[in-house]
C-alpha cells in the first residue's frame, strides 16, 4: 500500500473514500459541489495540494457522465453556446495552476474558504445576482474568475453556478451546461497539474482510488434525487458548505 499510496495511511485512505462517496452523492442530487465537498473534507487531515490531486480524476469522470446525460449533440451545442466562458476559463486555469505548489497552505485555505462561504451565504439568503441578457464582458469576467479559482483549488462551481443562475438558465439546461463546463475544466485541470507537478507518481494512485467511491456516491445521489424535497436538500447542502467554508477561513487565519 505504501508503494501505491506513499503519502497516505490506510485510515486516511478509508476516510478519503467516505468523503468521496459524500461528494459524489451531493453532486448526484444537486449537479455540482463535488470539488467543494471533496477538498473541504480532505483538507481537514491532509495538505491542500494532495487533496487537489485526489479530486482531479473523479471530477473528470463524474462531469463527463453529467455532460453527456442528455446526449452528445446537446453537449456539443452547450460548448458552442458558452465558448467564450470556456476559453477564458481554460486560459486562466492553466496560468493559475502553475502557482499552486508555491502557495502556502493557509493562503490556499483562504482562497477556497472565502468563495465557498460567500457562495453558500448568497444562495441561502436568496439574494442572487440577476442578468437581463448575456454580455461578452461579463462572460469573460466570470470565466476568468472560475478558471483562476479552479486552477488553484479545483473548485470552479461557485462562480459558474452564480453566472448560470443569474442568466435564469432552465434547470435541465443548467445541469447539462454545468457538466460540460466542469468536464472540460477537469480535463484542462488534469493536464495543467501534470505540468505543475501536483498530479505525479506519488499522487495519481490516490486520485484513481477516489474515482470508484465518487461514482458510487453519484449513482446513489441520482437514485434518490426524485424522492426527496430538492429545495430542502439544497438548502441543507449549502448550510453544510457554509460551515465548511467558515472552518477553512478559521484555519487560514489561526493556522
Amino acid at each position: 500500500m505504501e508503494t501505491i499510496f506513499p503519502l497516505l495511511s490506510g485510515s486516511e485512505l478509508v476516510l478519503a473514500a467516505v468523503i468521496a462517496i459524500l461528494a459524489g452523492f451531493v453532486k448526484g442530487v444537486v449537479g455540482f459541489a463535488m470539488p467543494l465537498v471533496f477538498i473541504s473534507g480532505l483538507t481537514t487531515f491532509m495538505a491542500p495540494e494532495l487533496a487537489l490531486a485526489g479530486l482531479i480524476l473523479p471530477t473528470l469522470v463524474s462531469n463527463t457522465q453529467q455532460a453527456l446525460r442528455q446526449g452528445r449533440e446537446a453537449a456539443v451545442r452547450s460548448i458552442g453556446d458558452f465558448a467564450v466562458f470556456l476559453i477564458c476559463g481554460a486560459i486562466a486555469l492553466v496560468v493559475a495552476a502553475q502557482f499552486v505548489r508555491g502557495i502556502p497552505d493557509q493562503v490556499m485555505m483562504a482562497v477556497i474558504g472565502i468563495p465557498v462561504t460567500f457562495f453558500a451565504f448568497l444562495q441561502l439568503s436568496r439574494r442572487q445576482i440577476s442578468l437581463a441578457a448575456r454580455s461578452v464582458r461579463v462572460e469573460i469576467g466570470a470565466g476568468v474568475v472560475a478558471g483562476m479559482l479552479g486552477g488553484v483549488s479545483g473548485i470552479w462551481g461557485p462562480p459558474t453556478v452564480a453566472y448560470l443562475t443569474a442568466l435564469h438558465t432552465p434547470k435541465n439546461d443548467q445541469m447539462r451546461i454545468q457538466g460540460v463546463i466542469y468536464g472540460l475544466g477537469a480535463a484542462v485541470l488534469l493536464l495543467a497539474h501534470i505540468g505543475s507537478g501536483v498530479l505525479r507518481s506519488e499522487t495519481i494512485g490516490f486520485s484513481l482510488a477516489m474515482v470508484l467511491p465518487a461514482f458510487v456516491g453519484m449513482r446513489l445521489g441520482n437514485a434518490v434525487t426524485d424522492r426527496i424535497d430538492q429545495t430542502l436538500f439544497r438548502q441543507a447542502t449549502l448550510l453544510v458548505l457554509s460551515v465548511i467554508g467558515l472552518n477553512l477561513i478559521r484555519r487560514a487565519v489561526m493556522g
